[in-house]
């Protein structure tokens, strides 16, 4: 299990490492000069000079990635001051440290992702449990209709729907909002709560459907059926037998849907008005700052090759036959 897990952190290290080197290319050879940027409208030669200097730009690209990789790990300095470890730069626009908005910007972000997580999972495969236990009832029917039915709504629509009919009408619901978990388990869980069904309803459509038609299948293996010939109940083998195998296929997505999961985060922060990183990205492409655009980008990135090996990990324990792959 070890040596598995190892591999699988070091490819995500030089998937990273080639993820990083992209955007900077992308964000520093491509693009006009950053530091005309930085500089404003009212630039001189001077200050564009000064700015070169500043920002490590008046030296070849490769060596500006560089000193990019090695502040990531070493620190680096700037003319504001010291940028300790992790290092991702300092901003175009508020002359801040990169990591400090990152990590001001993540709980909520973190808040976001896991709690949709948990509430899809928990309702899209309770929901396709029961109707593959109650296959061709009228339970499944209407479990199978409603999924097909919410995998089509998107964010952006049922989000102002939702706040309209709970929050503005019959105000039973709080607006959302982002209370530190520290401070209020209630304010934070409260806050969060429209966003997290509202995110969530998507996943929950199409692993609903994911966990029907995988435990429908394992149902019908020759374990299963072996199983049941020996006298066992249908509850212990439902449980014992084909739930278990019906985990592997969706565990596989799940790795592939975090970036999803993320991506959704960056549409419900907008949606809400909450100020995660999602947001920050959505700003920082709008400003047009570089170094804050390239630091979500690799941070994330960091953040769904983590959650990826978690994930494997998950797979592995599952399904031991892939530590060997």
């Amino acid at each position: 299990m070890l040596q598995f897990l190892l591999r699988r952190t070091f490819g995500a290290v030089l998937i990273l490492f080639l993820i990083s080197a992209f955007t900077f290319f992308m964000f520093f050879a491509i693009p006009q000069d950053p530091a005309l940027l930085a500089c404003g409208k009212n630039c001189t030669p001077d200050a564009l000079a000064v700015i070169h200097k500043n920002m490590g730009l008046d030296k070849p690209v490769p060596v500006q990635f560089w000193d990019y990789i090695v502040g990531i790990f070493a620190g680096r300095d700037f003319s504001v001051g010291r940028c300790d470890a992790p290092c991702f730069g300092v901003s175009f626009n508020n002359q801040q440290m990169i990591w400090d908005t990152l990590l001001d910007r993540l709980p909520l972000t973190i808040s976001l992702s896991i709690g949709g997580l948990i509430v899809f999972l928990i309702v899209g495969l309770g929901l396709g449990m029961i109707a593959a236990a109650r296959k061709g009832t009228w339970i499944d029917k209407v479990v199978t209709s409603a999924s097909l039915v919410l995998s089509s709504l998107q964010i952006y629509f049922l989000g102002p729907v939702v706040l309209g009919i709970f929050v503005y009408s019959t105000g039973w619901l709080e607006k959302p909002k982002y209370v530190p978990f520290s401070e209020s388990f209630g304010g934070w869980f409260m806050g969060l709560l429209i966003p997290w069904m509202v995110m969530s309803v998507i996943f929950t459509a199409n692993y609903t459907r994911m966990a029907r038609s995988t435990m429908i299948e394992q149902l019908q293996e020759e374990h299963v059926r072996a199983a049941r010939a020996k006298g066992m109940s249908n509850r212990y083998v439902f449980f014992r037998y084909a739930w278990r195998g019906s985990l592997i296929p969706i565990v596989t997505i799940l790795g592939i849907d975090l970036g999803a999961l993320l991506g959704g985060a960056v549409v419900t922060e907008f949606t809400f008005g909450l100020a995660g990183i999602g947001r920050l990205a959505v700003d920082s492409v709008v400003d047009k700052d570089l170094p804050m655009t390239m630091g979500v980008m690799v941070f994330s990135a960091a953040l769904i090759l983590f959650f990826n090996i978690i994930v494997d990990a998950l797979y592995a324990v599952i399904d031991p036959r892939v530590r060997l792959s």
